[in-house]
């Protein structure tokens, strides 16, 4: 699959956090994922950290991908949505997607609330792939 990312100079340099500006996607199946967040299988929160939470969200959107036949790769576009008590750690988050997503990130959106479903969660991602067809 032959994606193009798309980051003019005529905006801010994006890149050095992680995401680009926008993506050029060729035909195949979109797979949307719910919003992922740091547990691990036995719904354990994993890490009191934002550090953790954010590895293990991005781990949990790929595991979902591989059952589909698809990986990080093929993500097009994340929503972040962090929490107010996190707003200044987002440092880490970057450099999450900066070791997940080395070459070509896919766009992003960051999005301070006030809370998520459980107090304890810090980070959920949503993810948006498409997956070349066979």
């Amino acid at each position: 699959m032959q994606r193009k990312v798309i980051n003019p100079a005529t905006v801010f340099n994006s890149l050095q956090y992680g995401f680009s500006q926008a993506m050029a996607v060729p035909d195949g199946r979109r797979i949307v994922l719910s919003g992922q967040v740091g547990v691990d299988a036995q719904e354990r929160t994993v890490g009191p950290g934002i550090t953790e939470q954010t590895a293990t969200a991005l781990d949990n959107i790929e595991k979902v991908l591989a059952e589909v036949e698809g990986d990080l790769s093929h993500v097009i576009m994340l929503r972040l949505y962090i929490v107010e008590s996190a707003r200044d750690q987002q440092e880490p988050i970057a450099q999450a997607l900066l070791q997940r997503f080395p070459h070509n990130p896919p766009p992003s959106s960051w999005i301070i609330v006030s809370g998520l479903s459980l107090p304890e969660w810090l980070i959920e991602i949503e993810a948006e792939a498409v997956i070349p067809l066979s």
